[in-house]
């Protein structure tokens, strides 16, 4: 096995590279591998983001040929060493959970209470029956999928608005002029979001006008601004995975390519009891004009 210099200059040599594609071919799982990893003196977060960096690129390399888009960068929060939080900037926010693929991760602590109740007061004059993007023609419709109401905020409309936004950026790495404005979303009881994809389908002939403005969705940060007493969670029903929506938390999710090849179908469960109010920031490839 290669030496394990990698450990400590946190780059993929070419032969373990090598190594990795050699023993996987060969039929070793992907755990056997983390495992015969970790036997000759790799620290577990060092194995798993190798093993992960070396099959997700080879992966990319084969699937070209079958007619996917290919992969783009992706925002990603610096949780290669497993942190218990990250700080950004004028707090420490907390890593929850975190997965492979689909690429998700469960922060804590993002926003204060007092900071939520303030988004949802500067919100709710201002909400209204919420729309989808139609990709057939570039606008915008009323789906039946999507039974809430919302409201979107220009970026740094707001002070607490201009916080959240610098501490996204510094917690997933990603500019803030590559955000969408922030969306408010208001579930009454029976309301929910069906499973849907974030990205824009390159398939359909809207997609090339929606685009102009700042390239694909590559990334979603769903930000949760109160307490539903029942119901109300994402779910991630390739996984299957559901987030509870708690005050404060945010689900991170992130998507290479726009196809289903990501895992990243979602939605939001319906509400069964109360209300849930949630913040959507979408980022893209480039500046969001």
């Amino acid at each position: 096995m290669p030496d394990h210099s990698f450990a400590s200059s946190q780059s993929v040599t070419p032969e373990l590279r090598q190594w990795i594609l050699d023993l996987s071919g060969a039929g070793i799982t992907t755990p056997a591998l983390i495992e015969a990893m970790r036997n000759a003196g790799w620290a577990d977060s060092v194995a798993v983001r190798a093993v992960e960096e070396v099959l997700r690129a080879h992966l990319d390399g084969a699937v070209q040929p079958q007619g996917l888009p290919p992969a783009v960068p992706v925002p990603e929060p610096d949780i290669a060493d497993a942190p218990l939080f990250i700080d950004v900037g004028d707090r420490q926010v907390e890593v929850l959970m975190s997965m492979a693929h689909p690429r998700v991760v469960l922060f804590g602590n993002l926003l204060s209470p007092e900071e939520c109740q303030a988004i949802i007061d500067a919100a709710q004059p201002r909400m209204a029956r919420s729309l989808t993007v139609q990709t057939t023609t570039g606008g915008e419709e009323v789906n039946a999928d999507r039974t809430s109401d919302g409201m979107f905020f220009q970026r740094g409309e707001t002070p607490v608005v201009q916080r959240l936004e610098e501490r996204i950026a510094r917690l997933v790495r990603w500019p803030i002029q590559n955000g969408e404005g922030l969306q408010v979303l208001h579930y009454r009881p029976g309301a929910e979001y069906k499973p849907h994809y974030d990205y824009f389908d390159p398939d359909q002939p809207g997609t090339s006008t929606i685009v102009r403005r700042g390239g694909q969705r590559v990334a979603t940060l769903v930000i949760y601004l109160n307490n539903p007493r029942k119901g109300g969670g994402t779910t991630f029903p390739d996984v299957p995975l559901e987030v509870a929506p708690r005050q404060g938390n945010a689900v991170f999710f992130s998507y290479e390519r726009p196809h289903p090849s990501t895992r990243t179908l979602h939605g939001g469960a319906s509400v069964i009891e109360g209300e849930k109010w949630i913040a959507t920031k979408w980022l893209r490839e480039r500046e969001f004009k």
